[in-house]
């Protein structure tokens, strides 16, 4: 026995080309499994599917070991990436000659990955250990969950190409803007100490000669995936905890009372503030923006509180926690924040 687990153990360094097609193919059967494995599981508790608490069951069933499998992927395939570019060579490539090429760089990858808040943040963690600049990593963090081509997909379905064209401009421009703004600040001193130490750890002389062999850049995957998902794991059970309990319980009646076209000044800011405590993807929350249109909510409000919704989520904040000073994730909640009411006023003005 002692001798198979040393043979397993020794495989990856062995046979690393063996290794990363079998584990891949684990990790995408694995990440398939993952809704018909919490459905199941829910299916045999004693609890209504259809009920508050089996919904929000199922989505931390789901959600926890899908962020979870998403970090540890990233972080590896970062690790391996590692030893092919130095975070020197990358953070020059992102950042850009020109002021913003990096951050419409970063934000224009987030509408191809169709992530939720939580889900973004193992990739945000994994452009700061490649040595990304913050303030393009924002753009990325801030644009993914809100600016996807679900989103997009789902608005044009709903209101017409000219909403989802207007949404996509609105969006990535808050995107943009607010990562040059966090960038601006200078205020990398406000990463946690670990996600600093990481950044500016000495690069082994075999990346930059470019003499390490495939066994020893997936021990590097590894060597990452301990070091940060050990760190970080813990943080995320506890915010997608807190999104499942918040999931399934959104007042509709409540809220479109306060986001009619005749609502005080007040009503945009107040519908960006219930949306941060709650949590979901696009395509969750579009089932709820269609409902509080049908019920005479305007349009741009409800569009703000979407974007509060998906990428100013409690349950991020919690995660981002681990990795940013409260400082940091208070500039970055303000910033985005106000360029979420931004987007919502121009809505309510044009439409």
């Amino acid at each position: 026995m002692n001798a198979l687990a040393l043979q397993l153990r020794r495989w990856p360094s062995q046979q690393p080309i063996l290794f990363l097609v079998v584990a891949a193919a684990i990790w995408f059967a694995l990440y398939r499994s993952l809704i018909p494995a919490s459905e199941a599981l829910v299916a045999a508790l004693p609890v209504d599917r259809a009920s508050h608490l089996g919904g929000a069951l199922q989505f931390f069933l789901y959600d926890t070991p899908k962020v979870l499998l998403l970090l540890t992927g990233i972080v590896f395939v970062m690790g391996i990436v590692h030893t092919f570019v130095s975070p020197e060579r990358t953070r020059a490539l992102l950042s850009g000659r020109r002021l913003g090429s990096g951050n419409a760089m970063a934000a224009s990858l987030g509408i191809v990955t169709p992530f939720c808040s939580c889900s973004a943040v193992p990739l945000f963690i994994g452009f700061l250990q490649a040595g990304v600049p913050l303030g393009v990593t924002f753009s990325f963090l801030i644009a993914a969950p809100m600016v996807n081509e679900i989103a997009l997909a789902m608005l044009f379905g709903l209101f017409g190409w000219k909403i989802a064209v207007l949404y996509l401009v609105m969006g990535l421009a808050v995107a943009i803007l607010s990562g040059i703004v966090i960038g601006k600040l200078g205020m990398e001193h406000h990463l946690e100490d670990w996600v600093r130490a990481m950044q500016n750890s000495q690069v082994p002389s075999a990346i930059v000669e470019g003499t390490m062999s495939w066994g020893e850049r997936v021990e590097n995957g590894f060597h990452h995936v301990r070091e940060i998902v050990a760190k970080v794991w813990i943080y995320i059970v506890l915010g997608v905890a807190l999104g499942a309990g918040i999931h399934g319980y959104v007042p509709e009646d409540f809220m479109a009372s306060i986001m009619g076209h005749d609502a005080p000044w007040w009503a945009l800011p107040a519908a960006v503030l219930i949306g941060v405590p709650m949590y979901t993807n696009a395509a969750g929350v579009i089932p709820i923006v269609q409902a509080l249109l049908a019920k005479g909510a305007a349009l741009g409000t409800v569009l703000a509180f979407m974007m509060s919704v998906i990428a100013l989520s409690a349950p991020e904040m919690i995660i981002l926690r681990k990795v940013l000073k409260p400082r940091l994730i208070a500039t970055f909640a303000g910033v985005v924040a106000a360029g979420i009411l931004l987007v919502g006023y121009v809505f309510n003005v044009l439409i």
